[in-house]
């Protein structure tokens, strides 16, 4: 969900409702898609309220298509339980996520979903710390643990699942502090278990943080992919040339095209003084399910009128979500400032919309992209009168 979302507020009770009803029976639970973007992303999450059920193999979610009722939820939960019970009676199927018998993470279950591998857990020591992690370009969480500590023993099947499910994209390792004293004490490590997180690039004693989220695989996974969103690129702002480049903004939440005065009226420099601040807020807005487009005023004149920019009032920014076919229009300045309390608006769904006309958009012209120069007036032709006579007409003068 997401707190501006008025559909989300209409379905709360019932969802709290639903939750009351299926206590002791299916987990009901909620999760803040504003502030854990990653999370959503990673369940392709694309409108709210969203639904998921996380059946016997957890990392396959199905999409729940029913009424946002409680006895419609209720009845599709208590259908999904019945058929892991009938699964797990017939020998086909299940693993759980809780409640079953032994501690481990080593996947019981047939679907393998809460697998481990402790050999994902990459071992460091005073002798190969600098080489393996400072000396490496990728993102590193670390644990500096002792093998009497009961809270190291707690974690450490957790440790080994995260490991697991961030394998090729964060590095999880683990150092013994009671042996490899030399690289605990450098990093300051006072108790047990600590874990520091090593951020992507190049790394440096200030550049390490103390990870502050929870101990379980879950927690640990959603914060280190909450942090790799952090240190994402944004997305490219890229010139709308063929019906490719649209269709791909298009399978974004929201697509974000501005429509830029002609080259021959703001030339090259007022021309980049607009991209930079689409630039900008690709960056500010990198977490967001956003892309970004720009085409010149006149080149793509069926898609202006679709989405009433209509051949004057350049530059324009306009926003389009194709699964709602609705569209939305910058009003203030296009400045920083103007376009991010657009986009904010937009955020909180307090922009005005509009619905596009036939629920789709017209196909975009292929274009020439821009070379980045000053545009060039068009040279005038000469016309050669030297073998035009004139006499004819001035006899015909006369006559009259």
């Amino acid at each position: 969900y997401a707190p501006w979302c008025g559909h989300c507020k209409s379905l709360a009770p019932e969802w709290k409702k639903a939750a009351t009803a299926l206590k002791g029976i299916v987990k009901i639970g909620a999760v803040d898609a504003d502030a854990h973007g990653s999370l959503g992303g990673q369940y392709g999450v694309r409108g709210f309220p969203t639904i998921k059920i996380f059946g016997a193999d957890k990392r396959s979610p199905s999409d729940y298509q029913g009424a946002r009722s409680a006895q419609a939820i209720t009845d599709a939960a208590v259908s999904h339980a019945k058929q892991m019970i009938q699964a797990r009676l017939s020998g086909r199927g299940g693993g759980s996520s809780s409640g079953g018998g032994g501690q481990g993470s080593g996947g019981q279950g047939s679907g393998g979903q809460d697998s481990a591998d402790p050999k994902d857990v990459v071992e460091l020591t005073d002798s190969n710390f600098e080489s393996t992690v400072l000396g490496s370009t990728d993102m590193w969480l670390i644990e500096f643990f002792a093998p009497w500590c009961g809270h190291c023993k707690t974690l450490a099947p957790h440790w080994a699942k995260a490991a697991t499910q961030l394998k090729g994209k964060v590095k999880v390792g683990a150092v013994d502090a009671t042996v490899h004293t030399s690289i605990a004490s450098r990093f300051g490590v006072r108790g047990y278990p600590t874990i520091k997180y090593f951020p992507a690039g190049k790394k440096g004693f200030e550049s390490v943080e103390e990870y502050d989220g929870g101990r379980t695989a879950e927690s640990i996974v959603s914060w280190a992919e909450e942090k790799q969103s952090d240190m994402a690129e944004p997305p490219e702002v890229s010139q709308l040339t063929d019906q490719e480049t649209m269709d791909a903004c298009l399978e974004m939440q929201l697509c974000n095209i501005a429509f830029l005065p002609h080259i021959l009226d703001s030339g090259a420099e007022g021309r980049n003084q607009y991209l930079n601040v689409l630039v900008e807020m690709a960056s500010k807005y990198k977490k967001r399910p956003f892309a970004y487009l720009w085409s010149e005023a006149g080149a793509q004149m069926d898609l202006e009128q679709a989405v009433e920019v209509g051949g004057f009032g350049y530059p324009a920014l306009v926003s389009v979500n194709k699964r709602k076919g609705k569209f939305a229009t910058l009003k203030g300045s296009f400045s920083e400032d103007g376009v991010n309390e657009y986009l904010r608006e937009l955020v909180y769904g307090r922009a005005a919309t509009a619905t596009l006309k036939g629920a789709a958009l017209p196909a975009v012209a292929r274009t020439e992209a821009w070379d980045g120069q000053d545009g060039q007036m068009p040279e005038e032709e000469d016309y050669d009168l030297s073998d035009v006579s004139l006499d004819d007409e001035e006899e015909a003068k006369d006559e009259l």
